[in-house]
């Protein structure tokens, strides 16, 4: 995608060869900064700290972090230690272990002394893989949009929502839930997206609305309770999410906040289809409510927010009494009956363990 008319993907290897640039997301919307990786420890901060975030980008960067690691040390016993302190980084995105995995298993067996350059060169491949992935993602996509806007009035814009940040931020480009609105945009569509805040840390409010509007795709920023009253009055045609793990069964993990997005649809009959690539389908896990780990982050996300003032600088305020206690539970999960298709790069499934055997049989069949 293009800032400024400028191209970039969210991560990328140096022309040094070897150190890896990424866009510091805790910086945006109101600076665009990149920072430069050169240790195993600073891309394991940069995941942690949520300098990159968004399952797809969390892999890339994971499988860009072992490469770093070999530098110094390309032994087995490097390898594994790599592989442990990138996957403690964060516990619910399960791009974080397929990246991983891919990584080992593409190094475990070759000699010493030619694991560096095959590991640039499979974390090259996965970067690559997910834009293709989206790609199709977004052509899938595409369709539902079309199919809308044909029977609109001439000219009457498709109206979109979408939670946190799926798009080519969360990815190494495109995204998932954008992936289809950009396109439709490209094609000519008139296309209208509702970007909720999404609370506590503001994906939605500081970086889909920053690259939708770098895009000039028109946009409206709304509070995260605001979606429920939109689709009760007609105002949304469709919802398009993202995921962070969905279960073999259709389940999906996303952002806080998605669950009740979800149900809003449901009670208004507003299709409510979720983006997600292959790799962010967990298939040992079937019953996303009580399996999948939901993690727990600081309180100072909920208590704190970081913004413009008037005068131009940045500084962080202070929302909570002194003493109130703080709880930040950074994802939830939505069953599958609330989910009306999973938007893959081989089409849209049904969100059960039927449709995606469908689109996946190599996978069920194991």
């Amino acid at each position: 995608m293009k800032v400024d008319g400028k191209a970039y993907r969210t991560i990328w290897v140096n022309g040094d060869g070897w150190s890896v640039e990424i866009i510091d997301q805790t910086k945006m919307p109101h600076r665009f900064e990149t920072v430069t990786l050169t240790t195993l420890d600073e891309a394991a901060h940069a995941i942690k700290a949520m300098l990159v975030r968004g399952a797809p980008l969390i892999g890339a960067t994971a499988a860009y972090g072992v490469c770093l690691a070999l530098r110094d040390d390309d032994s087995d016993e490097a390898l594994d230690h790599a592989y442990d302190t990138l996957y403690a980084t964060r516990p619910t995105a399960v791009n974080l272990r397929w990246a991983l995995d891919e990584m080992r298993a593409a190094l475990r067996n070759l000699p010493r002394g030619e694991r560096l350059a095959a590991a640039y060169k499979r974390a090259a491949e996965i970067c690559d893989e997910d834009v293709e992935i989206c790609q199709a993602i977004g052509r899938h996509g595409l369709k539902l949009i079309r199919a809308i806007a044909a029977r609109k009035p001439a000219g009457e814009a498709v109206n979109i929502l979408t939670h946190c940040n799926a798009g080519w931020l969360a990815t190494v480009d495109w995204g998932t839930a954008t992936a289809p609105m950009y396109m439709a945009f490209e094609e000519g569509i008139p296309i209208h997206v509702w970007a909720d805040e999404t609370r506590p840390r503001n994906q939605g409010a500081s970086l889909t609305a920053w690259e939708l509007g770098r895009h000039g795709v028109p946009h409206t920023v709304i509070a995260d309770n605001v979606g429920g009253h939109l689709m009760q009055h007609g105002k949304v045609d469709l919802c398009i999410v993202g995921t962070d793990r969905t279960t073999a069964s259709g389940d999906v993990c996303n952002k806080i906040g998605t669950y009740l997005k979800a149900l809003a649809a449901h009670a208004n009959d507003v299709p409510f289809y979720v983006a997600l690539p292959s790799p962010t389908i967990d298939w040992t896990v079937h019953d996303g409510v009580k399996e999948i780990p939901i993690e727990e982050r600081g309180g100072e996300e909920v208590a704190q927010m970081t913004g413009r003032t008037a005068s131009g600088t940045i500084e962080t305020v202070t929302l909570t009494p002194d003493g109130s206690p703080v709880a930040n539970f950074a994802f939830d999960v939505t069953p599958a009956r609330y989910v009306t298709g999973l938007i893959t790069e081989r089409g849209v499934a049904e969100a059960s363990a039927e449709g995606l055997a469908k689109l996946f049989p190599e996978r069920t069949e194991r």
